[in-house]
């Protein structure tokens, strides 16, 4: 092999070996970031020490169908506890969440639901609902139902929220602003806190379903 053949085939060694590591890192780069707790609570994500199990309950969706703790099994949900008339912090978490979750890619939105709760279920009709949920993304779903099982599952995840009369028949609801983490055995797993931000919560939530054992 005469001298110019053997620095080619050094050369091209050197650029196939470069390449390989090159591939690898980004590989490595594209895995899901494994974070400790206290990372996790850096990014707004608070983990139960032990998943809680809730009882039954049977609510209905805003396309008419039924949504009982079944619906929660199989994949993670995001809980939000909300109601059509808020006037900024509802639509803008529903907001956030549609980002959270559009870029996923496919496999991943096949593993996760975003539902929106409604504390306001004397207004909040499953017509009411399927105007205002779809709106912020078609694949978001609304529940509503009996005042009493939504304040049953509500009380469960930690979730408070009251009347409060703003004049004459008029009304607002004070609710909790924390997006309840569900994970696919159906048991309440955490939260995230407000103030929300797509990325960290994205990061954080792939994390979670990373070191999940279901």
């Amino acid at each position: 092999m005469n001298t110019n053949r053997k620095i080619w085939v050094t050369v091209a060694l050197c650029v196939g070996f470069a390449l390989l590591m090159l591939a690898g890192l980004m590989n490595k780069l594209s895995q899901p970031r494994i974070l400790t707790e206290y990372e996790l609570r850096e990014y707004g994500a608070m983990v139960l020490d032990k998943p809680r199990r809730f009882s039954d309950f049977e609510l209905v969706t805003h396309g008419g169908e039924p949504f009982t703790r079944e619906s929660l099994v199989g994949k993670w949900t995001l809980l939000f506890p909300g109601f059509t008339q808020c006037p900024d912090i509802c639509p803008t978490t529903l907001a956030t969440l549609h980002r959270l979750v559009d870029v996923l890619d496919e496999d991943e939105k096949k593993d996760v639901q975003v539902v929106m709760l409604t504390v306001d279920p004397e207004r909040d009709t499953e017509e009411k609902l399927a105007a205002y949920v779809p709106y912020f993304n078609p694949d978001f779903i609304g529940v509503t139902g009996n005042p009493y099982q939504i304040l049953n599952l509500a009380t469960q995840l930690s979730v408070v929220y009251a009347k409060v009369p703003t004049g004459g028949d008029d009304y607002t609801m004070d609710h909790s602003g924390n997006v309840v983490i569900i994970n696919p055995r159906g048991d309440y797993h955490g939260f995230f806190r407000p103030p929300f931000e797509e990325g960290a919560m994205r990061v954080a939530w792939r994390s979670l379903v990373r070191t999940f054992k279901g």
